[in-house]
């Protein structure tokens, strides 16, 4: 837990611009942020251009660039370095599929789950699902996202969003069983 309480520090000092201090955070980080890269990768089988360590880079280069993020502790740093590289690989993914026929269809996101682990292809199938349930809840987003994307364990998670493990469990199955319909208003 120490370590945690140094990266929260040393996040505080970074946004306000100390020296050293994004180093030392990278210094930190890194072990866990590859952690969440990896888990992103290995749904991400199309990515051969890319590899964990890019990933990694990619995001660190763009969280970087947020030097004056009001960084409130380690737990919204991986928060946010999670969604950064989710976005990065639908970034790519929208790239790679532009030009080709057809939308993105509308399911639900049980089923979009299941689809991007198959396909890697289908991310932006996922990205569609994962943005309904954003409208609809934030923190069952929040919560596929760290457990899908970042394989991240209920435990954790549950450190992230500052609630009860118990409560984890039920925000997944609820997530899934999400209805695919976008909310009107």
């Amino acid at each position: 837990m120490q370590a945690d309480g140094e990266v929260t520090r040393l996040l505080g000092a970074f946004s306000k611009g100390e020296p050293d201090a994004e180093a030392r955070v990278m210094e930190l980080t890194y072990r866990e942020l590859r952690k969440i890269a990896a888990g992103h990768m290995r749904r991400e089988r199309s990515a051969r251009s890319l590899q964990t360590t890019g990933l990694v880079h990619d995001a660190y280069l763009r969280l970087v660039d947020q030097a004056g993020t009001p960084w409130r502790d380690r737990a919204h740093f991986f928060r946010v370095a999670a969604h950064v590289m989710r976005q990065i690989l639908i970034d790519r993914a929208r790239k790679r599929h532009a030009g080709k026929r057809g939308g993105v269809p509308e399911i639900g996101l049980d089923r979009a789950l299941d689809i991007a682990k198959a396909q890697s292809s289908n991310l932006l199938v996922l990205e569609e699902a994962l943005e309904r349930l954003q409208k609809v809840d934030g923190r069952q987003c929040q919560v596929v996202e760290m457990r899908f994307f970042a394989g991240m364990s209920e435990d954790d998670i549950a450190q992230v969003l500052g609630v009860s493990a118990r409560t984890i469990n039920p925000e997944w199955r609820m997530a899934r069983a999400s209805p695919s319909k976008e909310v009107n208003g």
